[in-house]
C-alpha cells in the first residue's frame, strides 16, 4: 500500500504546519475544557483528567499550568512555561473557540441558533422523547438487557451513553451517572458524517452533484491542477492533497506536528488552510484519512449556503437538525466563524441516534425525502481508491465494516469518533447503536462494545438481507 501511494505520488513541497508543538497543543487542550465545562457541563477535574486528549494529550497536560475555569466568563485559561496565556471562551451556540495569539476576540459575529420545534418532552419519539410505551415483539429482551450491561460492564471504558434502536424505536439505553438523554457529548470525527450529510441536503436541493468538480475558490487559477478534484472525492477522502495525518500508513509520531490535528489547533482560517494545500496524488486514486477533506466539505457548505443569500451559521439545524428532531446539537467554529465538523461538535446520544435512523430509513424522515435518493447507498459503498489499497474500510464519510471490524454483518456502516464514540448502522437487522464516552477509556471500550454487539445480533433477529 505504501509502495503503491508512492509510485503515483507528485512532485509537490511538503510545509509542515508552523507554531509551537506545546503551544498547539495547549489549544487544544483549552478548547476542549471549554466546552466540557460549558457544553457537557463535566466538573473540572473530571474533565482534565479523562477528556479531549485528541487535541489536547494528556502526557502534554503536564508541561503547562491547571486550567483555569472562569464561569463568569464561560472561558478556560492555560498559562505555558513562557508566561504567554491560551484562552478558550465560549460563544454561544458556536461553542467554544480557543482566541487567536494577540485577540481577545473572535473575527465573526455569533448567531444564536436555536431549535423551532416544540419541547422535546411534549412529542412523540422520534420527534420528541416522549417513548412509546407498548413492547417491541420478536426480541430477546434478556439478551437485550446483557448487551447494554456489557456496554457499561468495565469501568474503566469511561462509557458515558449507549442507546440501542430497533425499526426506529429504541429498545435499549444507559447513561453514566451526571449524564443524560439531552446532555451534548464530545463525538469528534462522527462529525465528518455530519458535514456529509449536510453535503446530502445541498445535493437534494440542487445546489451540488456528487460528479462536479469541487468549486473551491483558490483552485480557480488557470491550469490549477487541483480543479480535477471532484465532490465525490473529497466525500471518499480521496481528493489526493497533501497533508500528514496520524492515520496515515507511513505517519511518523515522531516527526512535525501533523496538519491533521492543526485543523484543530492552529487558530486559523481552516477553510483557506486545506484549500490551499498542493496535490500530492491525482485524485480518486489513493485513499486517505484526513481533514483536508472534510473541513473542504465544510468550506463547499458554506460556499452554497451564502451564495443562496441564507445565514450560514444556523443552516444546519433549519435544514437538517430541525427536520428530524434534534435539539442539542453544537457545531464549533474556528475563529472565522467556519464550522470544524470534521470533529469539533457536541451533541447527545440520542440524537446521534435519530441521525443514524436517517441513513437506516434511506434519507427519508416523516415522509420527507432529505437525502437524494441513491445518497445512503454512495456514502455505504466502498470508495474506488480505497478499494485500490485493498482496505475495504471507507465510503463517504462513512466507515464500513466490511473488514469484520466488530461482530455484525459486513454490510453494517458508522460513523466513527475518537475516544469510542461510534454510530452504527446495521440495516440487516434495523439496527442503530450509538456509543459514547470519555476518551480515558477508549482502549477498553473496544472490549466491552463487542461484546455488546455480540449479544444484540443474538437479541434483534435479521428483517431483510442485506
Amino acid at each position: 500500500m505504501i509502495a503503491r501511494a508512492k509510485a503515483l505520488e507528485l512532485n509537490t513541497p511538503y510545509v509542515p504546519p508552523p507554531g509551537d508543538v506545546l503551544e498547539l497543543h495547549t489549544s487544544g487542550y483549552a478548547k476542549t475544557m471549554c466546552s466540557a465545562a460549558f457544553i457537557t457541563g463535566l466538573n473540572p477535574d473530571v474533565a482534565v483528567e479523562n477528556v479531549g486528549f485528541f487535541t489536547g494529550p494528556y502526557a502534554w497536560r503536564q508541561a503547562v499550568g491547571r486550567p483555569v475555569f472562569d464561569y463568569a466568563k464561560k472561558e478556560v485559561r492555560i498559562t505555558l512555561p513562557n508566561g504567554r496565556v491560551i484562552t478558550a471562551r465560549h460563544f454561544g451556540s458556536q461553542g467554544c473557540v480557543t482566541l487567536p495569539s494577540g485577540r481577545d476576540d473572535v473575527l465573526f459575529t455569533p448567531v444564536r441558533v436555536s431549535s423551532a420545534l416544540p419541547g422535546a418532552d411534549s412529542l412523540p419519539w422520534p420527534m420528541g422523547d416522549v417513548l412509546p410505551t407498548d413492547p417491541v415483539s420478536g426480541l430477546d429482551t434478556a439478551k437485550l438487557a446483557q448487551a447494554v450491561d456489557a456496554a457499561f460492564a468495565a469501568p474503566e471504558a469511561y462509557t458515558a451513553a449507549f442507546v440501542v434502536t430497533h425499526k426506529g424505536r429504541i429498545v435499549g439505553e444507559r447513561y453514566r451517572p451526571g449524564i443524560t438523554p439531552s446532555t451534548p457529548l464530545e463525538s469528534w470525527s462522527m462529525g465528518k458524517s455530519v458535514v456529509g450529510t449536510l453535503m446530502g441536503v445541498l445535493i437534494k436541493q440542487g445546489a451540488y452533484t456528487l460528479d462536479q468538480p469541487a468549486p473551491i475558490p483558490e483552485w480557480q487559477a488557470a491550469g490549477d491542477p487541483r480543479q480535477k478534484i471532484r465532490i465525490s472525492d473529497i466525500l471518499h477522502m480521496s481528493s489526493g492533497l497533501r497533508i500528514k495525518a496520524p492515520e496515515d500508513p507511513d505517519f511518523d509520531p515522531q516527526g512535525t506536528y501533523p496538519d491533521h490535528t492543526y485543523f484543530y489547533t492552529g487558530r486559523i482560517n481552516i477553510f483557506n488552510y486545506a484549500a490551499t494545500r498542493p496535490q500530492q496524488w491525482p485524485p480518486n486514486t489513493v485513499g486517505r484519512y484526513r481533514n483536508t477533506d472534510p473541513v473542504l466539505a465544510s468550506y463547499l457548505v458554506r460556499l452554497a449556503v451564502e451564495k443562496r443569500g441564507e445565514e450560514y451559521l444556523s443552516f444546519p439545524q433549519r435544514a437538517l437538525f430541525d427536520k428530524i428532531g434534534i435539539r442539542s446539537m453544537v457545531m464549533e467554529t474556528d475563529p472565522y466563524g467556519n464550522f470544524m465538523t470534521q470533529g469539533y461538535e457536541f451533541m447527545a446520544a440520542r440524537d446521534w441516534s435519530r441521525l443514524g435512523n436517517l441513513y437506516l430509513q434511506d434519507g427519508v424522515w416523516n415522509g420527507e425525502r432529505i437525502l437524494p435518493e441513491g445518497y445512503v447507498n454512495f456514502v455505504s459503498t466502498l470508495a474506488p481508491a480505497w478499494a485500490a489499497d485493498k482496505r475495504p474500510i471507507y465510503g463517504g464519510f462513512f466507515w464500513l465494516n466490511g473488514s469484520a471490524q466488530y461482530p455484525v454483518p459486513t454490510s453494517a456502516y458508522y460513523m466513527l469518533g475518537a475516544g469510542g464514540q461510534i454510530t452504527l448502522i446495521v440495516p440487516s437487522h434495523d439496527l442503530v447503536v450509538v456509543r459514547m464516552g470519555f476518551d480515558r477509556g477508549a482502549t477498553p471500550s473496544e472490549t466491552s462494545l463487542r461484546k455488546a454487539l455480540s449479544l444484540l445480533m443474538e437479541a434483534v433477529p435479521r428483517t431483510n438481507g442485506k
